[in-house]
């Protein structure tokens, strides 16, 4: 196998990392506090009233809301649709992705095109105190114009091909989230490590297999808490150098059939914090060997990941 291939785009400027779950709703807040012009909003789940009341603050002042809502959430469906009613009586945009069939899991927002956090987590009370999740906070221009690119794409084209000027950054799925982790594992020189709950791709297993064979370190946070904290969010960190964090899952379903985001990084700063932030999960025994991870990875079902209903 051959060496990790240079990050597609290193942000030249800093990017924020949040990991602490105080500081979550903050970092919502501060950026929808900055937007004077639109907000564009993509979520899976929202039940935290404070960020429909900061929402509500950001349509008084005069800045445009749009959000992006699933129409397929196992037990959800008609939480989301009083959620979509509750939003467009305070006056912003609802739009319900269009392919029903699919469930639509990224997790993003954005403020006047110039500002974005990429995320892991729901907007939800136990996504802001309990679970472990992760929060990029970014202004790369190239990120952010996409994200613009990809979240009318999906309001207005849905289903069909995405745009092809995407940033390379972006792990979009199911289009290319199967192919770039491929490609991710692949070409790991010395170490691969894992935070995903719901690793069961046989595909990515038996690569991750043949790299462990290869020489390549495989470690994997996968079930029980991590930091005290419920297992959620989905990140790997590749040579300790290059790391991709978003919603997407390394399993069949998250693969192949659901609108994902996830987002690579290389700022050194974050990419430092969350090696700080495994190694201290490993030291408190939360690591877990492949041979274990597979032993335990049964066949995926349709609405299997629904499991985080409660989230």
């Amino acid at each position: 196998m051959t060496a990790l291939s240079p990050t597609p785009h290193a942000a030249p400027h800093p990017e924020r990392l949040i990991l602490d779950p105080s500081e979550r709703r903050a970092a919502i807040f501060e950026l929808i506090d900055s937007a004077q012009h639109w907000i564009a909003l993509s979520m899976f789940r929202c039940t935290d009233i404070k960020v429909m009341d900061k929402l509500a603050e950001a349509l008084e002042r005069g800045v445009k809301v749009d959000l992006l809502l699933t129409q397929r959430a196992k037990g959800w469906e008609k939480k989301i649709r009083e959620l979509g009613l509750y939003l467009e009586s305070m006056g912003a945009k609802v739009h319900r992705y269009g392919v029903p069939e699919v469930k639509y899991h990224a997790k993003y927002v954005i403020a006047d095109g110039r500002r974005a956090i990429v995320a892991s987590l729901n907007l939800t009370r136990k996504c802001f105190e309990t679970t472990a999740d992760f929060l990029l906070i970014t202004s790369d221009p190239e990120v952010c114009s996409s994200l613009e690119l990809l979240f009318d794409h999906d309001v207005t084209r849905p289903g069909r091909p995405l745009p092809d000027n995407l940033s390379p950054r972006l792990v979009v799925g199911p289009e290319f989230a199967r192919a770039r982790f491929l490609e991710l594992i692949g070409s790991s020189a010395r170490s691969i490590r894992l935070v995903d709950h719901r690793l069961k791709d046989p595909e990515m297993l038996a690569l991750l297999a043949t790299r462990e064979l290869e020489g390549v370190a495989v470690e994997i946070f996968r079930k029980g808490d991590i930091h005290g904290l419920r297992s959620h969010g989905k990140m790997m960190l590749f040579d300790d150098r290059v790391a991709v964090m978003g919603s997407i899952s390394l399993s069949m379903p998250s693969l192949n059939s659901r609108r994902e985001l996830a987002i690579q990084i290389a700022d050194p700063g974050c990419v430092a914090q969350l090696g700080a932030f495994l190694k201290t999960a490993r030291n408190e025994g939360g690591s877990e060997t492949l041979a274990s991870t597979a032993a335990a990875a049964a066949p995926a079902t349709p609405d299997e990941e629904d499991e985080e209903s409660d989230l």
